[in-house]
Protein backbone atom coordinates (compact mmCIF):
# COMPACT_ATOMS: atom_id res chain seq x y z
CA UNK A 1 0.00 0.00 0.00
CA UNK A 2 1.14 3.25 -1.05
CA UNK A 3 2.10 5.97 1.97
CA UNK A 4 0.19 9.25 1.45
CA UNK A 5 1.95 12.21 3.20
CA UNK A 6 -0.59 14.71 3.67
CA UNK A 7 0.79 18.52 4.09
CA UNK A 8 -1.15 20.53 7.19
CA UNK A 9 -3.40 23.46 5.04
CA UNK A 10 -1.26 26.77 5.11
CA UNK A 11 -3.26 29.08 7.03
CA UNK A 12 -5.50 31.68 5.37
CA UNK A 13 -3.78 35.28 4.57
CA UNK A 14 -4.72 38.01 6.95
CA UNK A 15 -3.44 41.30 7.35
CA UNK A 16 0.24 41.52 8.11
CA UNK A 17 1.24 43.11 11.21
CA UNK A 18 2.70 46.26 11.18
CA UNK A 19 5.00 48.61 12.81
CA UNK A 20 3.13 51.19 14.74
CA UNK A 21 3.76 54.80 13.02
CA UNK A 22 6.66 56.72 14.23
CA UNK A 23 5.01 60.44 16.25
CA UNK A 24 4.54 63.33 14.41
CA UNK A 25 5.44 65.12 18.10
CA UNK A 26 8.98 65.86 19.81
CA UNK A 27 8.50 65.66 23.25
CA UNK A 28 10.55 67.85 25.37
CA UNK A 29 10.61 68.36 28.93
CA UNK A 30 10.37 71.72 30.58
CA UNK A 31 14.49 71.91 30.83
CA UNK A 32 15.18 71.67 27.72
CA UNK A 33 12.60 73.66 26.35
CA UNK A 34 13.67 76.48 28.53
CA UNK A 35 17.33 75.80 27.04
CA UNK A 36 15.48 77.03 23.41
CA UNK A 37 15.53 80.53 25.08
CA UNK A 38 18.38 80.79 24.33
CA UNK A 39 19.53 84.28 26.23
CA UNK A 40 16.43 86.01 24.89
CA UNK A 41 15.82 89.04 27.47
CA UNK A 42 12.68 88.72 29.42
CA UNK A 43 10.55 92.18 28.53
CA UNK A 44 7.21 91.48 30.98
CA UNK A 45 7.39 92.72 34.63
CA UNK A 46 5.45 91.38 37.46
CA UNK A 47 2.59 93.98 36.88
CA UNK A 48 2.25 92.81 32.73
CA UNK A 49 1.93 89.50 33.92
CA UNK A 50 -0.39 90.09 36.75
CA UNK A 51 -2.66 91.77 34.57
CA UNK A 52 -3.02 89.08 31.92
CA UNK A 53 -3.02 85.95 34.16
CA UNK A 54 -6.99 84.71 34.50
CA UNK A 55 -8.92 84.08 38.10
CA UNK A 56 -7.04 80.68 39.24
CA UNK A 57 -3.62 80.66 36.80
CA UNK A 58 -0.34 80.66 38.67
CA UNK A 59 1.85 81.94 35.73
CA UNK A 60 4.83 84.24 37.05
CA UNK A 61 8.14 85.60 35.50
CA UNK A 62 9.75 82.07 36.11
CA UNK A 63 6.92 80.13 34.21
CA UNK A 64 7.30 83.11 31.81
CA UNK A 65 11.00 82.69 31.23
CA UNK A 66 11.08 79.06 30.56
CA UNK A 67 7.63 78.38 29.08
CA UNK A 68 6.44 81.25 27.19
CA UNK A 69 9.70 83.05 26.33
CA UNK A 70 11.08 80.16 24.43
CA UNK A 71 7.29 79.74 22.58
CA UNK A 72 7.65 83.53 21.67
CA UNK A 73 10.95 83.05 20.39
CA UNK A 74 9.72 80.16 18.15
CA UNK A 75 6.92 81.63 16.61
CA UNK A 76 8.93 84.76 15.80
CA UNK A 77 11.22 82.55 13.70
CA UNK A 78 7.99 81.19 12.05
CA UNK A 79 6.15 84.47 11.02
CA UNK A 80 9.51 85.35 9.51
CA UNK A 81 9.93 81.95 7.68
CA UNK A 82 5.85 82.36 6.74
CA UNK A 83 6.15 86.18 5.24
CA UNK A 84 9.44 84.52 3.23
CA UNK A 85 6.88 82.15 1.80
CA UNK A 86 4.47 84.37 1.04
CA UNK A 87 6.60 87.06 -0.70
CA UNK A 88 7.89 83.86 -3.19
CA UNK A 89 4.69 82.98 -3.87
CA UNK A 90 3.20 86.12 -4.69
CA UNK A 91 6.52 86.25 -6.90
CA UNK A 92 5.69 83.52 -8.52
CA UNK A 93 2.56 84.48 -9.14
CA UNK A 94 3.25 87.76 -10.19
CA UNK A 95 0.55 89.12 -7.86
CA UNK A 96 1.13 92.37 -6.28
CA UNK A 97 2.54 91.34 -2.37
CA UNK A 98 -0.35 92.45 0.02
CA UNK A 99 -0.01 92.41 4.10
CA UNK A 100 -0.94 88.50 5.50
CA UNK A 101 -1.53 88.49 9.10
CA UNK A 102 0.00 85.72 10.77
CA UNK A 103 -2.48 83.52 12.82
CA UNK A 104 -2.01 81.79 16.03
CA UNK A 105 -4.92 79.05 16.87
CA UNK A 106 -5.08 78.63 21.31
CA UNK A 107 -7.12 75.97 22.04
CA UNK A 108 -7.97 73.85 25.18
CA UNK A 109 -10.53 73.09 28.41
CA UNK A 110 -12.68 75.37 30.60
CA UNK A 111 -10.32 76.19 33.45
CA UNK A 112 -7.26 75.21 31.79
CA UNK A 113 -5.63 78.46 31.40
CA UNK A 114 -5.88 79.52 27.79
CA UNK A 115 -6.70 82.61 27.76
CA UNK A 116 -4.05 83.70 29.83
CA UNK A 117 -1.29 81.41 27.61
CA UNK A 118 -2.77 83.87 24.82
CA UNK A 119 -2.85 87.08 26.69
CA UNK A 120 0.80 86.25 27.12
CA UNK A 121 2.02 85.06 24.21
CA UNK A 122 0.58 88.57 22.78
CA UNK A 123 2.39 90.51 25.31
CA UNK A 124 5.44 88.52 24.35
CA UNK A 125 5.14 89.04 20.49
CA UNK A 126 4.11 92.93 20.60
CA UNK A 127 8.33 92.94 21.74
CA UNK A 128 9.19 91.43 19.02
CA UNK A 129 10.82 94.03 16.13
CA UNK A 130 8.94 91.98 13.43
CA UNK A 131 5.71 91.83 15.13
CA UNK A 132 4.46 94.97 17.20
CA UNK A 133 1.10 94.72 15.76
CA UNK A 134 -0.95 91.90 17.50
CA UNK A 135 -4.71 91.21 18.45
CA UNK A 136 -6.67 88.79 20.35
CA UNK A 137 -9.98 87.27 20.28
CA UNK A 138 -11.41 84.96 21.86
CA UNK A 139 -14.56 82.94 20.19
CA UNK A 140 -16.75 83.72 23.08
CA UNK A 141 -18.25 86.74 20.91
CA UNK A 142 -19.09 84.47 17.95
CA UNK A 143 -21.92 82.45 20.87
CA UNK A 144 -25.08 83.00 19.45
CA UNK A 145 -27.22 85.60 22.26
CA UNK A 146 -28.84 83.65 24.83
CA UNK A 147 -32.23 84.16 23.12
CA UNK A 148 -30.80 82.36 20.03
CA UNK A 149 -29.68 79.60 21.75
CA UNK A 150 -33.10 79.45 24.35
CA UNK A 151 -35.23 79.52 21.26
CA UNK A 152 -33.31 76.34 19.80
CA UNK A 153 -33.50 74.88 23.55
CA UNK A 154 -29.07 75.55 23.00
CA UNK A 155 -28.23 77.47 26.31
CA UNK A 156 -27.26 74.58 28.36
CA UNK A 157 -25.10 73.44 26.08
CA UNK A 158 -23.65 76.79 25.79
CA UNK A 159 -19.58 76.11 24.17
CA UNK A 160 -20.85 73.28 22.47
CA UNK A 161 -19.86 73.43 18.93
CA UNK A 162 -23.93 74.41 17.99
CA UNK A 163 -23.82 77.49 20.20
CA UNK A 164 -21.06 79.22 17.88
CA UNK A 165 -21.99 81.30 14.73
CA UNK A 166 -19.53 79.51 13.00
CA UNK A 167 -20.16 80.48 9.62
CA UNK A 168 -19.60 84.48 11.29
CA UNK A 169 -16.09 83.55 12.89
CA UNK A 170 -14.69 81.65 9.90
CA UNK A 171 -15.59 84.63 7.84
CA UNK A 172 -14.33 87.18 10.51
CA UNK A 173 -10.90 85.17 10.48
CA UNK A 174 -11.03 84.55 6.56
CA UNK A 175 -11.27 88.44 5.91
CA UNK A 176 -8.36 89.16 8.50
CA UNK A 177 -6.36 86.54 6.91
CA UNK A 178 -6.82 87.89 3.45
CA UNK A 179 -5.61 91.28 4.64
CA UNK A 180 -8.96 93.46 4.68
CA UNK A 181 -9.08 96.58 6.68
CA UNK A 182 -11.15 97.06 9.92
CA UNK A 183 -13.13 93.65 10.09
CA UNK A 184 -15.38 93.62 13.28
CA UNK A 185 -15.82 90.99 15.77
CA UNK A 186 -18.78 91.16 18.37
CA UNK A 187 -17.97 91.65 21.93
CA UNK A 188 -19.42 88.97 24.88
CA UNK A 189 -19.64 90.26 28.03
CA UNK A 190 -18.86 87.43 31.06
CA UNK A 191 -20.78 89.76 33.34
CA UNK A 192 -24.40 89.56 31.71
CA UNK A 193 -23.54 85.85 30.00
CA UNK A 194 -24.59 87.32 26.79
CA UNK A 195 -23.86 89.21 23.84
CA UNK A 196 -23.49 92.84 23.95
CA UNK A 197 -25.64 94.59 21.82
CA UNK A 198 -24.06 96.56 18.99
CA UNK A 199 -20.79 96.67 20.41
CA UNK A 200 -17.68 95.52 18.40
CA UNK A 201 -14.34 94.75 17.96
CA UNK A 202 -12.28 96.14 14.92
CA UNK A 203 -9.08 93.86 14.14
CA UNK A 204 -7.09 96.52 11.46
CA UNK A 205 -4.58 94.24 9.66
CA UNK A 206 -2.45 93.27 12.76
CA UNK A 207 0.75 91.39 12.37
CA UNK A 208 -0.65 88.35 14.01
CA UNK A 209 -3.84 87.68 15.29
CA UNK A 210 -4.41 84.62 18.10
CA UNK A 211 -7.66 83.17 18.41
CA UNK A 212 -8.41 81.78 21.37
CA UNK A 213 -11.52 79.12 22.44
CA UNK A 214 -12.70 75.65 22.93
CA UNK A 215 -13.02 74.55 19.45
CA UNK A 216 -10.93 76.49 17.39
CA UNK A 217 -9.03 72.83 16.19
CA UNK A 218 -12.20 71.23 14.95
CA UNK A 219 -11.81 69.27 12.06
CA UNK A 220 -13.98 69.43 9.18
CA UNK A 221 -17.29 67.72 8.48
CA UNK A 222 -17.98 65.74 5.73
CA UNK A 223 -21.11 66.49 3.77
CA UNK A 224 -23.73 63.58 2.15
CA UNK A 225 -21.79 64.43 -0.87
CA UNK A 226 -18.55 63.93 0.37
CA UNK A 227 -17.48 67.15 -0.02
CA UNK A 228 -15.81 68.96 3.06
CA UNK A 229 -16.43 72.83 4.40
CA UNK A 230 -13.77 75.35 5.15
CA UNK A 231 -13.11 75.18 8.72
CA UNK A 232 -11.46 77.79 11.02
CA UNK A 233 -8.13 75.87 11.48
CA UNK A 234 -7.32 76.00 7.51
CA UNK A 235 -6.49 79.60 8.05
CA UNK A 236 -3.84 79.02 11.45
CA UNK A 237 -0.20 79.19 10.53
CA UNK A 238 0.37 77.67 14.46
CA UNK A 239 -1.76 76.47 16.97
CA UNK A 240 -1.50 75.93 20.65
CA UNK A 241 -3.38 73.33 22.84
CA UNK A 242 -3.39 73.71 26.31
CA UNK A 243 -3.72 70.20 28.17
CA UNK A 244 -3.96 68.96 31.44
CA UNK A 245 -6.03 65.82 33.01
CA UNK A 246 -9.66 65.91 32.79
CA UNK A 247 -9.80 65.22 36.72
CA UNK A 248 -7.08 67.90 37.58
CA UNK A 249 -9.30 70.33 35.45
CA UNK A 250 -12.49 69.57 37.18
CA UNK A 251 -10.76 70.65 40.41
CA UNK A 252 -9.64 73.97 38.87
CA UNK A 253 -12.55 74.55 37.64
CA UNK A 254 -14.77 73.60 41.03
CA UNK A 255 -11.69 76.04 42.59
CA UNK A 256 -12.57 79.21 40.43
CA UNK A 257 -16.30 78.81 40.59
CA UNK A 258 -15.42 79.04 44.38
CA UNK A 259 -13.73 82.44 43.99
CA UNK A 260 -16.03 83.70 41.82
CA UNK A 261 -18.43 84.34 44.50
CA UNK A 262 -16.37 86.73 45.81
CA UNK A 263 -15.90 88.54 42.62
CA UNK A 264 -18.03 88.41 39.55
CA UNK A 265 -20.83 86.80 40.87
CA UNK A 266 -20.90 89.57 43.71
CA UNK A 267 -21.87 92.05 41.31
CA UNK A 268 -25.63 92.28 41.32
CA UNK A 269 -25.81 92.84 37.78
CA UNK A 270 -24.18 89.27 37.24
CA UNK A 271 -25.84 86.73 35.26
CA UNK A 272 -24.37 84.69 37.82
CA UNK A 273 -25.58 86.81 41.32
CA UNK A 274 -27.49 83.96 42.82
CA UNK A 275 -24.61 81.92 43.33
CA UNK A 276 -23.03 84.46 45.32
CA UNK A 277 -24.56 83.59 48.60
CA UNK A 278 -23.60 79.86 47.70
CA UNK A 279 -22.03 78.22 51.60
CA UNK A 280 -18.84 76.22 50.48
CA UNK A 281 -20.53 72.77 50.09
CA UNK A 282 -23.23 74.38 47.92
CA UNK A 283 -20.66 76.07 46.17
CA UNK A 284 -18.47 72.98 45.01
CA UNK A 285 -21.83 70.75 44.31
CA UNK A 286 -23.55 73.28 42.13
CA UNK A 287 -19.97 73.54 40.34
CA UNK A 288 -19.74 69.86 40.38
CA UNK A 289 -22.73 69.53 38.60
CA UNK A 290 -22.03 72.07 36.08
CA UNK A 291 -18.70 70.36 35.13
CA UNK A 292 -20.10 67.04 34.98
CA UNK A 293 -23.05 68.01 32.81
CA UNK A 294 -22.10 70.53 30.34
CA UNK A 295 -18.38 71.09 30.45
CA UNK A 296 -16.74 67.71 30.63
CA UNK A 297 -19.34 66.59 27.90
CA UNK A 298 -18.08 68.94 25.74
CA UNK A 299 -14.24 68.37 26.49
CA UNK A 300 -14.26 64.70 26.37
CA UNK A 301 -16.54 64.56 23.06
CA UNK A 302 -15.65 68.29 21.20
CA UNK A 303 -12.77 69.50 22.54
CA UNK A 304 -9.81 66.55 23.83
CA UNK A 305 -10.22 64.86 20.24
CA UNK A 306 -8.62 68.14 18.28
CA UNK A 307 -5.65 67.88 20.53
CA UNK A 308 -3.58 66.17 18.32
CA UNK A 309 -4.17 68.65 15.46
CA UNK A 310 -2.28 71.37 17.49
CA UNK A 311 1.25 72.47 16.40
CA UNK A 312 2.27 72.84 19.98
CA UNK A 313 0.74 70.95 23.20
CA UNK A 314 1.37 72.35 26.70
CA UNK A 315 1.01 69.94 29.63
CA UNK A 316 0.18 71.07 32.36
CA UNK A 317 0.74 69.69 36.38
CA UNK A 318 -1.35 70.12 39.42
CA UNK A 319 0.07 73.27 40.21
CA UNK A 320 -0.75 74.60 36.80
CA UNK A 321 2.59 74.66 35.93
CA UNK A 322 4.14 73.56 32.59
CA UNK A 323 5.64 70.23 32.97
CA UNK A 324 5.26 69.17 29.58
CA UNK A 325 5.73 70.51 25.76
CA UNK A 326 5.42 68.41 22.68
CA UNK A 327 5.97 70.31 19.30
CA UNK A 328 4.91 69.00 15.92
CA UNK A 329 7.70 68.23 13.57
CA UNK A 330 7.43 69.85 10.04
Amino acid sequence: MARVSVTPAAPAPGPEPTAPLPSPYLDLTREAWAARRDDQPLSLTPDDIARVTGLGDRVDLHEVEEVYLPLSRLLAFYVNATAGLHRVTTDFLGERPAKVPFVIGVAGSVAVGKSTTARVLRELLRRWPQTPRVDLITTDGFLWPNAHLESRGLLERKGFPESYDRRGLLRFVADVKSGVPKVSAPVYSHLSYDIVPGAEIVVDQPDVLIVEGLNVLQPATVRSDRSTRQVLSDYFDFSVYVDAPVDQLRTWYVERFLRLRETAFADPDSYFHRYAALTDDEARETAGGIWERINEPNLVKNVLPTRDRATLVLTKGGDHKVTGIRLRRL
